[in-house]
């Protein structure tokens, strides 16, 4: 089963007016993971198309007419994180499996994307985020352990984390997608602070293990700033021109996407945090 739903996002001025449920409407993708169920959400944000899959016992990407028809990645290239028990996804006949927050990439021109439930038992979820493309790439898999790892931040301010690269110039090659993680270390609750903007792209998180928890995103123009609640496996999706930060209420993960102009990562538009209002 196949379920699509489509975002198309409000301007700076009409985010300023919207009350927080319309505000959760807009931005706040939900319930992407249901068991037997590939659930899509399609954005005017950079043409991405996110998505979770819970396959029992399969699942195939759709021809969609929203996306103009014939195979999904005819003009489009796919990143899949796993975020739940061991999986496998079959690309073109060639199967892979996946781990834990392992990563794989297809790129365009692929006919057939199969995703195929845990074959220990497990709860098979797959994360998908989907970008238009004008050059193919081979498909790839990299594991958690294989990615590039940076630590970033300090106790004092619980912020210590570390973010996992695999879809980048420097590990799997994409048209210009860029996508991995950021894991927070116990007793640090803030992500990407201080904030910034990407004025050349479009980020997307889906924040995840945090069980009964939640997160505070914070989001809008740096002196015109919103909040959201965030609970398990939501995304957020985050307009070039809005600040995207946080804090929990525990430690968690979170995936990050991009797209846009450029792939590279520190192509950003820092905000310090006295011009946050």
């Amino acid at each position: 089963m196949t379920s699509v739903q489509t975002y198309t996002m409000p301007g700076r001025e009409e985010t300023e007016q919207l009350t927080p449920a319309e505000l959760r409407g807009s931005y706040l993708v939900e319930g992407l993971f249901e068991p037997g169920e590939l659930r899509l959400a399609i954005s005017d944000l950079d043409r991405l198309v996110i998505g979770g899959a819970m396959p029992t016992p399969s699942l195939r990407l759709p021809s969609l007419k929203e996306l103009g028809g014939g195979p999904f990645l005819a003009r489009r290239e796919l990143g899949v994180i796993n975020v739940g028990g061991p999986a496998v996804v079959r690309v073109d006949g060639h199967e892979y499996e996946l781990g834990p927050m392992d990563a794989l990439y297809a790129g365009a021109g692929t006919k057939d994307v199969e995703f195929l439930e845990s074959r220990d038992g497990g709860e098979a979820a797959l994360y998908l985020v989907s970008a238009p493309a004008h050059k193919s790439y081979p498909p790839a898999l990299v594991s958690r352990a294989a990615m590039q790892a940076s630590p970033l931040g300090d106790t004092q301010h619980a912020s210590r984390r570390c973010i996992y690269k695999a879809i980048h110039p420097a590990g799997i090659p994409s048209c210009q997608l860029v996508m991995g993680f950021t894991e927070l270390e116990e007793g640090s609750v803030w992500n990407t602070m201080p904030p910034h903007t990407h004025s050349r792209r479009t980020e997307i998180y889906l924040y995840l293990g945090l069980e009964d928890q939640m997160v505070v995103h914070l989001m809008g123009e740096p002196e015109r700033t919103k909040s959201l609640i965030v609970r398990d496996r939501e995304a957020v999706l985050s307009p070039s021109w809005s600040i995207h930060a946080g804090a929990g209420t525990s430690n968690y993960r979170f995936v990050w996407a991009m797209a846009g102009e450029n792939q590279d990562f520190d192509d950003m538009d820092k905000v310090a945090l006295e011009e946050l209002e």
